[in-house]
């Protein structure tokens, strides 16, 4: 098996130097160094964050390092700042973003993606003693509402100016740590946050915060981003974590960290 991916890397590195261009430089850059650096946000509980140890550890980090040793080379995980990961993905800062990023038009801008792997949706979530009733996003008027710094759900608001302008104010806060913070302290009334965060963060602070069960904008899926130039990249990567799927490593990582397998086949 590693004879024939050695082969294999071989081969298609000669044929995309054939062809020139960045894709084939950038290629070469991780075949000479063995290393791939992975943009995370480190404070997105359970798909990457650190421990209390300072170990950057989680679902998409598993899944991550699974595909690097198929792969044959190192890892390197590099914090980013999530509204900031154009820059460092378009720079080279970075060589993929693999942390709960999903797939939407506004991304694919500047990346492309690998096959869907999980779905998601964005919800709100506020202190366990709020009784202010929320049956539509449109009961969120008059309240001060807050979301991560460059994530899909800011877009959404930023592009629905009545709902926005309904607001007592709108917030928004580098890392989901954050939010839990400004939300527990009364700073804020509701988050708006991915399903999965708030639900592993209700596992953790029992009794601090309670989900309200609301779609905000469109349910969405989770990806691997790349650059648009690292199309051999993105296809080495798929391929190995098609592999993962097709044997089960994949499934017992998702058992390991959420009791059940939540991803997707990728056809």
């Amino acid at each position: 098996m590693r004879k024939f991916l050695a082969a294999a890397i071989i081969l298609s590195t000669l044929i995309f130097t054939a062809c020139g261009g960045d894709n084939s430089k950038n290629i070469d850059d991780i075949n000479s160094r063995k290393v791939l650096v992975i943009g995370i946000d480190d404070e997105f509980a359970p798909m990457g964050f650190k421990d209390e140890r300072g170990e950057i550890v989680g679902f998409d980090v598993d899944l991550a390092k699974e595909a690097a040793k198929r792969l044959g080379v190192q890892i390197e995980f590099k914090s980013i700042d999530w509204d900031k990961k154009e820059e460092e993905i378009t720079s080279g800062n970075v060589d993929i973003i693999w942390n709960g990023l999903d797939i939407i038009d506004e991304y694919k801008r500047y990346m492309i993606f690998s096959k869907p792997y999980m779905d998601n949706r964005q919800i709100l979530l506020v202190a366990k003693n709020n009784s202010q009733p929320i049956y539509s996003e449109y009961d969120l008027e008059g309240k001060i509402v807050g979301t991560q710094a460059g994530s899909n759900s800011e877009d959404y608001i930023n592009q629905n100016q009545k709902l926005k302008n309904s607001f007592a104010a709108f917030k928004t806060y580098r890392n989901v740590k954050e939010g839990f913070y400004l939300l527990s302290r009364g700073e804020l009334d509701v988050i708006i946050i991915d399903e999965i965060a708030a639900r592993y963060e209700m596992i953790q602070n029992p009794g601090a915060f309670k989900i309200v069960e609301l779609t905000i904008g469109a349910a969405t899926e989770f990806g691997i981003g790349f650059r648009k130039s690292d199309v051999e990249l993105r296809n080495r990567v798929q391929s190995v974590f098609d592999e993962m799927i097709k044997d089960g490593t994949a499934k017992k990582i998702s058992i390991e960290w959420f009791q059940a397998d939540l991803i997707k086949s990728g056809k």
